[in-house]
């Protein structure tokens, strides 16, 4: 290719075009995978603005990958009318394009690009990115889960993606193999809690809109407080295990995680003292100035 196609700026020298190119198409790239954060959550974006800022990028990137992808299975596509043969093609591209980015470093999907710039610096391989992918198959058609078919679900759709922003928060850390055997425990156990926490205030649109029923077990018709106080215990245990990780994360991440900690932690709380009755048509959310309490809270170092 001739650099001369490449020059836009007249004050760069011929030679230094394809550098000044690739930098800023990675700039673009980066900036797509911001916005999408800060446009789709309000909890995540929030945790997120507390992370140093290279840790930063690297999570905003990951999470817009996830997020394409969710928008595959339950938002936009199906809105369009895009059929579930295709919505599964568009799946299958997306994760062979992703993987294609890891390998060589660039895609034209510019979220994929950030995605693949993340993966490169921090590690992430596609051991992390197939479960993921895998699991979002599964929410294309209409699904009741077993034990065994749920953990896998929570595995690839929810800890992996813990996985991948434990990459992030330890990059160039110097760690023993056990201390990372327990950020691994604590990222899968945080990735699960948000998870089953999601599920659990959505419980009536996943039935209803979605045609699911993500926990083994649970009929929406008979859902009672037993069942509710089941299912709270078990991710009350989750958050112990990820909560007791927070206070030795590199300094970077640690004020982030503790925000996203003590905001499912509130929530899970909230669900609590929701009626069983109530849970079935109502989301339960976090109110804004308790956002900020939290926030207050993380930023101080504690945790719920």
């Amino acid at each position: 290719m001739s650099h001369d196609k490449l020059v836009q700026d007249a004050s760069v020298p011929v030679s230094e075009q394809p550098t000044r190119q690739s930098a800023l198409y990675d700039r673009v790239a980066e900036q797509t995978a911001s916005m999408i954060i800060r446009e789709y959550s309000t909890s995540f974006g929030l945790a997120a603005r507390l992370l140093g800022k290279g840790v930063r990028q690297d999570v905003e990137n990951i999470y817009g990958l996830v997020r394409l992808a969710d928008e595959i299975v339950d938002g936009v596509a199906a809105y369009a009318g895009v059929s579930e043969k295709d919505i599964r093609l568009l799946l299958d591209d997306l994760e062979a394009e992703t993987e294609a980015a890891m390998q060589r470093g660039y895609s034209t999907n510019l979220v994929v690009h950030a995605f693949a710039l993340t993966a490169r610096r921090t590690g992430i391989e596609p051991d992390l990115t197939r479960p993921f992918f895998t699991s979002m198959r599964v929410d294309i058609t209409r699904v009741t889960h077993t034990p065994e078919s749920f953990d896998k679900y929570v595995y690839g759709s929810a800890e992996v993606v813990g996985l991948m922003c434990l990459k992030a928060f330890l990059r160039g850390q110097d760690i023993t193999d056990e201390q990372n055997d327990t950020f691994v425990t604590g990222a899968r156990k945080l990735g699960a809690a948000f998870q089953k926490v999601n599920f659990l205030r959505d419980l009536s649109a996943d039935v209803d809109a979605l045609g699911r029923s993500y926990f083994p077990g649970i009929n929406i018709a008979t859902f009672s407080e037993e069942d509710k106080d089941r299912l709270v215990a078990d991710i009350d245990s989750d958050l112990a295990i990820s909560g007791a990780i927070v206070p030795f994360l590199p300094s970077t991440s640690r004020k982030a995680v503790a925000l996203a900690q003590n905001l499912f932690a509130e929530l899970n709380r909230r669900i609590a003292r929701t009626p069983a009755s109530e849970l079935k048509h109502t989301r339960v959310s976090v109110p804004t100035l308790v956002k900020a309490r939290l926030a207050i809270a993380a930023l101080l170092g504690k945790t719920s």
